[in-house]
């Protein structure tokens, strides 16, 4: 056990917003912690590290290392990317050099009793270096930063330099370093795209700690996590398993919930209308009062319908379009004198479902802005007829951040009256006074939301979306993915939610600087097709590299340098056999009493260390 929470309760301002918080956390526990924006996901988070205190309850911890990663962590330094990252291994580091330190004294010392003392402690503290695995310092580092996207990035370059998202990432970096007992992540896919998705997700997977982590991303909870836990009103609900065997679980429980809370008020109702029957009559009086304080001891069941509460979206259209949708030959994206991607050619269907995907930088948004003709481009773009398109934008700036709710809907869309525009916006679950308030004032679910009502308003055949998702609660996710799959029309979308692009696309359409290339179906299937294009294309190079080899003296050559690596693994393997025999014998008690014996076999190790870093560096030579 890590740490257990028991009964935990806060409040804010007399509100509360945890209660009876039960959570215990096992060693090398999996678990995502999931409920609506502003539940106290983050509150909990804080109680567990510390960080705020809780009103009432107990926190039993093992004292194992915690972990903390926050959502926008501040990161103030004047140190370069390695520096920092270093700073995670300063006890090491000062073993390290100590241990150098003491290898210069070793050297020049004469006195015996001085050097036995000190080949004692070389020996104990190579030992306690080498345990804590001290000599991969810069393999984990490389390892680390390569992963998360800092492959192309000068090491030496200052953190202060590094954008926002950037330094959230190097965040991540130093304390996968840390490797605590307990992970906490909140948020952590943010700013990732889907190469560094990847390989953090089966990093954690192999994690040796426990992780409790906050995410919006149902697709790397699916692949990182045992179980869920849901906080809903104030309360947390454990389920075992990944998120899509939550969603199913959860259906089940409100299936059963609805039930159970019909029953009860059919109940109700029986004993309500018994009572105003019989109240009045003196032979059934007292039998009506018995049931009078039977009902108000019912210990009332919640209607499923408010844990239910979200969004309600759905995309209609007037008319159809013509089949030919959607043209595009030999275009090019270009931001002023720089080309983003060329030779882009595509062509688009009435109904087909596509999705545009491809790294960070690359022009997916570009390319939405250009089909729309909102910026400018080379080569031919041409739509078909009867087109009506209701657009999803990334950046809000189509929104008029000064306009009211109310009003932006008004002046945005064809709607006719206030109550109109009004029940949109309460399908949306903004309603009141909340419709008068300015855009720039709402968060960015409301935002999202707010354009939702818009284009369900517009009635477009055409639904172009660019990363509708983002922002939006794992309940209005459900929602979103649904509407999609139900809409008949035609959809193109940018999107870096895999969850939704593994229900909803019928096409992947990956844009590359050199066009496009398409895959035909879902996120998982555009995974296996690359790995198998890939697996083709090494395959291809691998036989390529066998013809070349076509001469008599090329085929020898050949053979001498694998003779030649394997004999020198063979020697490598000796080595390190040797090395190990040797660092048993150096700390058993009968030669580290003798100080010339000790001296003897520790020359005579760093002897073969010497020797062994020799022969990799002579392994890396013949292996290039």
């Amino acid at each position: 056990m890590i740490i257990e929470l028991k009964n935990i309760l806060k409040t804010y301002s007399g509100e509360v917003i945890l209660k009876d918080i039960n959570l215990k956390i096992e060693d090398n526990e999996r678990i995502g912690l999931i409920g609506n924006n502003g539940c106290g996901k983050t509150t909990l988070l804080n109680i567990i590290t510390g960080t705020i205190p809780y009103d009432e309850g107990e926190i039993i911890s093992s004292g194992k290392g915690i972990g903390y990663l926050v959502q926008n962590p501040e990161f103030s330094t004047t140190k370069t990317i390695m520096e920092e990252m270093k700073s995670v291994f300063s006890y090491l580091l000062e073993m390290e050099k100590e241990l150098k330190e003491l290898y210069e004294k070793i050297s020049v010392t004469e006195d015996k009793d001085e050097l036995s003392q000190l080949n004692r402690r070389y020996a104990a503290l190579q030992t306690e270096f080498e345990q804590k695995d001290g000599y991969n310092i810069n393999v984990k580092i490389n390892t680390v930063l390569n992963g998360m996207g800092f492959l192309n990035k000068d090491f030496n370059s200052y953190v202060n330099n590094l954008s926002g998202g950037e330094k959230t990432r190097l965040a991540l970096c130093k304390l996968l370093l840390k490797e605590p007992a307990l992970l906490i992540l909140d948020e952590p896919t943010n700013h990732l795209d889907f190469k560094t998705l990847k390989w953090l997700e089966d990093y954690l997977k192999s994690y040796k700690g426990a992780i409790l982590m906050v995410s919006h991303d149902r697709y790397f909870l699916d692949r990182t996590v045992t179980t869920i836990c849901e906080i809903y009103k104030g309360s947390l609900k454990r389920y075992p398993g990944n998120y899509t065997k939550f969603a199913s679980l959860k259906k089940d429980m409100i299936s059963f919930m609805t039930k159970e809370y019909e029953k009860q008020q059919n109940e109700i109702q029986s004993l309500k209308d018994y009572i105003a029957k019989n109240k009045v009559r003196a032979s059934t009086a007292k039998s009506a009062k018995s049931r009078e304080n039977t009902l108000e001891k019912l210990e009332l069941i919640e209607n499923p319908k408010e844990y239910l509460k979200t969004i309600k979206l759905s995309f209609d259209y007037d008319f159809e379009p013509s089949f030919d949708l959607l043209t595009i030959e030999n275009a090019e994206l270009k931001i002023g004198d720089i080309s983003l991607a060329k030779n882009l050619n595509l062509e688009i269907k009435r109904g087909e479902k596509i999705a545009i995907v491809g790294e960070n930088g690359i022009g997916k948004t570009t390319f939405l802005k250009a089909i729309r003709n909102k910026v400018p481009y080379l080569g031919k773009i041409k739509w078909g007829r009867n087109l009506r398109i209701s657009y999803f934008e990334q950046e809000n700036k189509e929104l008029n951040m000064d306009n009211s709710v109310l009003y932006e809907v008004i002046d945005k869309t064809n709607v006719s009256t206030e109550l109109e525009a009004r029940n949109i916006l309460g399908s949306m679950l903004i309603t009141g006074e909340d419709v008068k308030k300015p855009v720039k004032t709402l968060s960015g679910g409301e935002k999202a939301k707010l354009k939702f009502a818009n284009m369900m308003l517009n009635r477009g055949n055409i639904l172009i979306m660019d990363e509708p998702s983002n922002h939006l609660d794992l309940n209005s996710k459900e929602v979103l993915d649904q509407s999609l799959f139900d809409f008949s029309g035609t959809l193109i979308m940018v999107s870096h939610d895999r969850y939704l692009l593994n229900k909803i696309p019928d096409k992947i359409v990956e844009l590359t600087k050199n066009g496009f290339i398409v895959y035909n179906g879902k996120y998982d299937d555009y995974l296996k097709n690359k790995i198998e294009i890939k697996e083709v294309k090494e395959k291809v190079e691998t036989e390529n590299k066998a013809t070349y080899y076509r001469s008599k003296k090329d085929r020898a050559e050949e053979v001498k340098k694998q003779n030649l690596i394997k004999k020198t693994e063979a020697e490598i393997e000796a080595l390190e056999e040797r090395i190990t025999l040797l660092e048993e014998e150096i700390t058993s008690d009968e030669i580290s009493a003798d100080y010339e014996l000790l001296t003897k076999k520790c020359n005579e190790l760093n002897i073969l260390k010497e020797e062994l870093n020799e022969k990799y560096i002579y392994w890396d030579e013949i292996n290039i």
